[in-house]
């Protein structure tokens, strides 16, 4: 498939997925910078561990702006939301790879409860 028609499939993948979809596209996504920073960490390559850290901060503060909070538990996802980044940014900083696998595993298991939930809604 070339570039073109890869980054027009995601672009309609996008525009047409519901907001659930979207909000699990977002977690995966940041599992997927996540690990290709500390990828980077581990050859080496400080520049590009930087950019996908970027990209997976980036993540985490449009889960934070997407927030509807006159929902009660929107301000637990907020707390969580920004210890993970101050977790990312400390990674970043240190080129810690420990920390991202920290907040890596939290990235996960909101994937995977968020994929739970959805499949729950269609029931």
């Amino acid at each position: 498939m070339s570039m073109l028609a890869y980054q027009k499939y995601q672009q309609n993948q996008v525009t047409m997925s519901s907001p659930a979809e979207l909000t699990l596209m977002l977690y995966r996504g940041a599992v997927r910078f996540i690990n290709a920073s500390k990828q980077a960490i581990l050859d080496g390559r400080l520049d590009d561990a930087n950019t996908n850290n970027l990209k997976a901060q980036d993540i985490i503060r449009e889960l934070m702006v997407t927030l509807n909070m006159d929902v009660p538990m929107s301000q637990n996802f907020m707390t969580l939301y920004e210890y993970i980044l101050s977790r990312l940014i400390q990674a970043n900083i240190k080129k810690d790879t420990e920390i991202l696998d920290e907040v890596k595993g939290y990235c996960e298991d909101f994937a995977l409860t968020w994929a739970e939930a959805m499949k729950l809604a269609k029931k």
